[in-house]
């Protein structure tokens, strides 16, 4: 990749292979040990939306950037694309420890956030336009983000994950390698009311009156490492979250075998929470970068 003299300067950037993804290598806002990999579209729109792009467990910044079409849509649509990349042995985000679950507490989330702030200054990204998408681990760190910092992010796409919080491990600490994982909830046995789940969330930021983020979220009914429960309890506590009782189901779409859930009033792009019903999908549904753009309001 080429780089230009003025971008240099701002960042001591390493260029990773030829899908113009790059290491930020002077980011150290911590408070944890993620690295920072960035996309600036070309084109860049002014001031410029921004997408955190969060991968799996197993996986890293340069692997989900090469699976997923992001990198090419940000010089297409001139946004800004940040893949965090895990440090823990497997790859895998805290989405477990107090620290993690909790606004400007410490852990994985306050480093990503910390890592919007980052490509604001630099870059010119546009605070009011922040979304972030994620699989699995991923998916799950989308999730939590959208409770703890809903001050920072407009809207989230969640790609087989689960409740946020719903990881949650009794003493795990935002440094612990590998992060905590928790049985129950993967095994979709973490189950509560929509008003204990909504609670929970509203627990991360005490005192946030604000907006809340929009949720699109996506489950694989044949989904063996995070079941399928888990795609009803994220429905019951982000329509909690957002006080939305009201429901509209459609089956076959946006393929056949899969269900569209719009609650509260609105459109699949304009709705607060969306959700999508896989036939037969498992472990994760795959990345459907249009949807997640037209739901952000990029494209």
């Amino acid at each position: 990749m080429q780089l230009k003299a003025t971008l240099a300067g701002l960042l001591a950037l390493g260029a990773i292979g030829d899908c113009q993804l790059t290491q930020v290598r002077d980011f150290n806002a911590g408070p944890t040990r993620l690295g920072m990999y960035i996309k600036v579209g070309r084109n860049l729109k002014t001031p410029a939306p921004i997408i955190v792009a969060v991968h799996h467990c197993q996986g890293s910044a340069t692997g989900y950037s090469g699976a997923t079409k992001y990198p090419a849509l940000a010089d297409q649509y001139g946004f800004i694309v940040i893949y965090p990349n895990s440090k823990s042995g497997g790859g895998c985000f805290d989405v477990a420890s107090t620290a993690s679950l909790t606004h400007n507490g410490g852990g994985d989330s306050q480093t990503i956030a910390n890592m919007v702030k980052y490509a604001i200054d630099k870059h010119g990204g546009d605070p009011k336009r922040v979304f972030a998408v994620g699989t699995s681990s991923g998916a799950m760190m989308t999730n939590v983000l959208m409770g703890a910092y809903p001050d920072v992010f407009a809207a989230g796409s969640v790609y087989s994950g689960v409740p946020d919080g719903c990881f949650y491990v009794a003493g795990a600490t935002a440094t612990q390698d590998p992060p905590g994982w928790a049985n129950a909830c993967a095994n979709g046995q973490n189950i509560k009311t929509a008003q204990q789940w909504g609670d929970l969330t509203r627990s991360y930021y005490p005192g946030y009156t604000g907006p809340r983020p929009r949720m699109q979220i996506f489950h694989g009914t044949a989904d063996n490492t995070l079941r399928y429960q888990n795609y009803q309890e994220q429905l019951k506590q982000w329509s909690n979250v957002f006080g939305l009782t009201t429901v509209k189901n459609t089956t076959n779409t946006p393929r056949s075998g899969w269900t569209q859930s719009i609650y509260g009033e609105g459109t699949a792009t304009t709705a607060q929470l969306v959700g999508y019903s896989a036939q037969g999908v498992g472990h994760s549904v795959p990345q459907q970068e249009a949807m997640d753009l037209a739901f952000f309001g990029i494209a």
